[in-house]
């Protein structure tokens, strides 16, 4: 792969970028923070979680040791929670072995916890000048399209195949720097080579869209093998994996007195760590609901059918049936322990709840996850009162 493209699109990218916050810093630990989130998310909804991230963790030794509940707070709604607990460890280890540093090295970022190639990339070359490759889907993209490369885009062995092309066009041309000597922070201008791969999100993300590329306003375009053979439309080639599973869901607003119950799902796995609202596998009719209230040890007053809603994970879907259960007061030894009743605060500001039960948790009031988008519920009317 030629490097004659790097100049001009670097220089494209200087002269009108999108003027996102994470850019106007070097500071490493605002770089992976970042990069963390905008992992299957998009760059306008991550905006505020950053800034909200950021003020109340505004460094990695506070991130060490924030509490857990704490932090699966500040990230309700950003989903696959995994990345958000393997980042409380890897800032763990970086202010216990690194001083509280983060390494220049991609190699020793990998070694760290959900630190996998990208993010080690971004970070390597953004913050400290290293010559290492980014590679995400704008990124694949473009390369498919510069290239001609009719490979399944979305193999792992393509994936190879364009990080080791791009780490040959850093190296030639920008040589393999050493670590800066005093250490990056706000308000330093990105390093070269982390400009260059800022330059290849922007274009996929900006011109060489998956849909209707602009080729017109295109700064590498003189270099495009698919513009000049008339393929743009039809590169790059993705093979997307079999469809995922679909599971039904019975989910049970269950009320004592304007407090709702909410238990926590166990540690490891889907969700793991966060708080749910009660809910059964499989679509269940009101009759087995309320025999399962009743099992946990309480007197069911009322029920009443709320909305179907759906929810789609990356590997599996959940068909949800719902129902909203009121209770008679508990008694002194009544219920079970794994419930928690918490009132509209808690359930705002003390419980972090996944991005799931958002269309439930919104019939009360409190909403979670990223407002607005794909977490309508089928229902005839937008009022609480109408459905509670």
């Amino acid at each position: 792969m030629e490097n004659d493209f790097v100049k001009p699109l670097t220089v494209w990218y200087n002269l009108g970028h999108r003027d996102l916050p994470w850019r106007h810093t070097r500071a490493p630990y605002k770089i992976w923070v970042s990069e963390i989130m905008l992992q299957q998310t998009r760059v306008e909804a991550v905006r505020t979680y950053y800034a909200r991230f950021l003020e109340a963790l505004p460094d990695v030794r506070h991130l060490a040791v924030c509490p857990d509940d704490r932090l699966l707070k500040l990230w309700e709604g950003l989903g696959y929670y995994s990345r958000v607990r393997n980042m409380k460890k890897a800032a763990q280890i970086i202010t216990s072995d690194f001083g509280g540093e983060f390494p220049a090295d991609a190699g020793e970022l990998r070694k760290l916890p959900g630190i996998g190639e990208y993010t080690a990339g971004a970070v390597a070359s953004i913050a400290f000048g290293r010559a290492e490759p980014a590679v995400d889907g704008n990124v694949m993209r473009v390369y498919a399209r510069l290239m001609a490369d009719d490979s399944n885009n979305l193999s792992q062995k393509m994936k190879r195949l364009v990080t080791e092309e791009l780490r040959g066009v850093l190296v030639s041309s920008f040589g393999q720097p050493g670590r800066p000597a005093s250490y990056p922070g706000d308000g330093d201008a990105p390093a070269e080579t982390g400009a260059f791969n800022q330059a290849l999100f922007e274009l996929g993300a900006t011109v060489c869209t998956p849909k209707d590329p602009k080729c017109a306003s295109c700064p590498v375009r003189p270099w495009c093998l698919a513009f000049s053979e008339g393929k743009t439309e039809t590169l790059p080639v993705r093979i997307v994996p079999k469809k995922h599973r679909e599971e039904d869901r019975t989910v049970l607003l269950i009320e004592d007195d304007g407090r709702t119950a909410v238990r926590r799902r166990p540690d490891g796995g889907l969700l793991g760590g966060l708080y749910e609202f009660p809910n059964l596998p499989g679509s269940v009719g009101e009759e087995e609901a309320l025999a399962y209230v009743r099992q946990s040890g309480f007197e069911a007053l009322r029920i009443r059918k709320l909305p179907d809603a759906k929810h789609v994970f990356s590997h599996v879907t959940w068909r949800m049936t719902g129902y909203y259960i009121t209770i008679a007061p508990e008694t002194e030894n009544g219920g079970q322990n794994e419930w928690i009743f918490a009132d509209r605060a808690e359930l705002k500001n003390v419980y972090p709840i996944p991005a799931a039960f958002a269309a439930y948790a919104n019939l009360l009031g409190v909403l979670v996850g990223k407002k607005g988008k794909e977490r309508r519920i089928n229902e005839d009317s937008d009022s609480r009162n109408s459905m509670l």
